[in-house]
């Protein structure tokens, strides 16, 4: 159950693109001989304090901002009108998967990618209705920083920064990729690009509210933790194995 919710909680990050990037990149660069978690064994984050500091900014900007902005949202739009809106953002992550799929030389997965975007943008009404799971055409979850690890890149330090969250050096260089691909990166006019990543930060995050209550213990050795294990995850095609290594998962039975 502990991998269920921080798949669900994770996920408000894990399609976050821009900016932080280079905040990433620079902090991760001045981490000096921390690199190779991956090889080590242990989580790399030698910048602890500096990432507690920005993980608390975010909680509160979280609880201030996109929090209430979220339960509006959640508040006067029905139900299935937020489906059809998470739909079409994740149709147009399709792209980004067939394209990261044809690098990674896994063509299969490009192809099956590809179809699920041309069915969904017509017979699913451009994203809004999931046709393509009915039909059976499974969404292939990837993206720039896995190919950088197919690649053989290494993974790099661990980082949060501010508004976007948890990346390390190879998925933060990897969103920036991703940013640029993705069709809403190629969207003319920066008011109108903006305005697509707000909404479908502002559908995710009313898509997590009620999952706060769940957490408990140190919540940014769980965050740490829950993204680690999410990309190893990935990177590993599903065989990765449970690294919450030092979060108290003492959960209350009646909030289940």
């Amino acid at each position: 159950m502990l991998d269920g919710v921080a798949d669900n909680i994770l996920s408000v990050t894990s399609h976050r693109r821009w900016l932080g990037v280079f905040v990433c990149m620079v902090l991760s660069l001045g981490s000096g001989s921390s690199f190779g978690s991956e090889s080590s064994g242990r989580v790399a984050d030698p910048l602890e304090p500096i990432n507690r500091a920005i993980f608390e900014f975010n909680n509160h900007a979280d609880s201030y901002v996109l929090r209430p902005v979220a339960q509006g949202y959640d508040a006067v739009t029905p139900s299935i009108v937020r489906r059809g809106v998470n739909n079409f953002f994740s149709n147009l992550w399709d792209i980004n998967g067939a394209l990261n799929a044809f690098l990674q030389g896994r063509f299969g997965y490009g192809v099956d990618n590809t179809l699920r975007f041309v069915t969904n943008s017509t017979l699913g009404f451009l994203g809004i209705f999931d046709v393509a799971s009915d039909m059976g055409l499974s969404k292939y979850q990837t993206d720039f920083g896995h190919t950088l690890a197919v690649w053989g890149a290494p993974e790099g330090a661990y980082v949060m920064f501010p508004l976007l969250g948890p990346r390390t050096l190879r998925s933060g260089l990897g969103t920036v990729v991703d940013a640029y691909a993705s069709p809403t990166g190629q969207v003319d006019g920066t008011e109108v690009q903006w305005s697509l990543r707000a909404v479908e930060l502002i559908d995710l995050r009313a898509g997590l509210l009620g999952t706060d209550r769940l957490l408990s213990g140190d919540q940014y050795i769980f965050f740490r933790d829950a993204y680690l294990q999410q990309r190893a995850a990935l990177t590993s095609d599903g065989q990765a194995q449970d690294s919450f290594s030092e979060f108290d998962d003492s959960w209350e039975d009646d909030d289940l």
